[in-house]
C-alpha cells in the first residue's frame, strides 16, 4: 500500500520522472494528512514530480504481524514491496519516465536509501537524509540503541553478522547512483558519522556524491 502525488500540473500526454520517498521509522506510516509536515512530497509534486511514498511492510496500519514481517530483515523485503509499488504506479501511468526514477527518504528512509543504492539499478538518483550506512559502528554512536534489540534479536555485541547484512558500506562497491547526503551535525538519533562514513565510501568509489551537513541540526530539523 502507498499514496502517489500526481504532478501539480500534470498532463496525460507528458512525461515525468518519480521520486520514491520512504518514511522513517521503521514502525510508522504515511497517512493521508495536509500538510504534509517536515520533508514531505509536497513540494516535488509542485515541481511537477510523480512522488510515491510506500507502506512496505515494517509499517503500521495493516496489522502486528505486517509491522513486524521486517525483524531481522531491513532493506531486503521491504525494498522488495517499494519496487512492487513502482512497477504498479508504472503500470498504472504510462507516462512515469521509467529513466529519472528517484529515491529519497529521512531516518529509516535515508537507511533505505542508502541501502537500496546497493541493491539495485533502478533508481538514477538519490537523496540519503539522515541516514544509517553502517549497523555495526551505528550500534555504538546512536542515542537511542534500546530500540534495536526487538528488530535485530541480540545486541551487536552477540551477533554482528545480523546487523552487517542489513548494512549498506558492506554492499557499497555495488553502488552507482549518484546520490547527495544531508544530515544534521548534532543529530543522535542517525549521527552524522553514518553520514560521514556512507558518502567517504562512494567518493572512494568513484560515485558521483556530495555530502551537505547542516550545523547546530538535530533528527528533526
Amino acid at each position: 500500500q502507498g499514496w502517489l502525488m500526481l504532478p501539480a500540473h500534470y498532463d496525460a500526454a507528458k512525461k515525468y520522472p518519480l521520486v520514491v520517498m520512504v518514511h522513517g521509522g521503521p514502525s510508522a506510516a504515511v497517512v493521508p494528512r495536509w500538510p504534509n509536515a517536515g520533508f514531505g512530497g509536497a513540494p516535488l509534486s509542485a515541481m511537477d514530480y510523480f512522488v510515491l511514498e510506500p507502506n512496505p511492510r515494517g509499517s503500521f496500519g495493516q496489522g502486528e504481524k505486517f509491522t513486524e514481517a521486517n525483524r531481522k530483515d531491513f532493506g531486503y523485503g521491504d525494498l522488495r514491496d517499494i519496487l512492487a509499488g513502482v512497477d504498479a504506479v508504472e503500470k498504472k501511468y504510462s507516462n512515469v519516465d521509467d529513466s529519472r526514477l528517484g529515491l529519497t527518504g529521512w531516518s529509516y528512509g535515508g537507511f533505505m536509501t542508502m541501502f537500496g543504492v546497493t541493491q539495485t539499478q533502478r533508481f538514477h538518483a538519490a537523496v540519503a537524509g539522515a541516514g544509517i550506512a553502517n549497523w555495526q559502528s551505528y550500534y555504538g554512536e546512536n542515542s537511542i540503541d534500546q530500540w534495536m534489540l526487538p528488530f535485530f534479536g541480540a545486541s551487536v555485541y552477540d551477533d554482528p553478522a545480523v546487523y552487517a547484512k542489513s548494512s549498506a558500506i558492506d554492499f557499497i562497491r555495488k553502488v552507482k547512483t549518484p546520490t547527495l547526503v544531508v544530515v544534521g551535525d548534532r543529530d543522535g538519533e542517525c549521527p552524522a558519522p553514518q553520514s560521514f562514513e556512507f558518502w567517504h565510501a562512494l567518493k572512494d568509489g568513484g560515485v558521483p556524491t556530495e555530502l551537505v551537513v547542516y550545523p547546530n541540526e538535530g533528527h528533526g530539523f
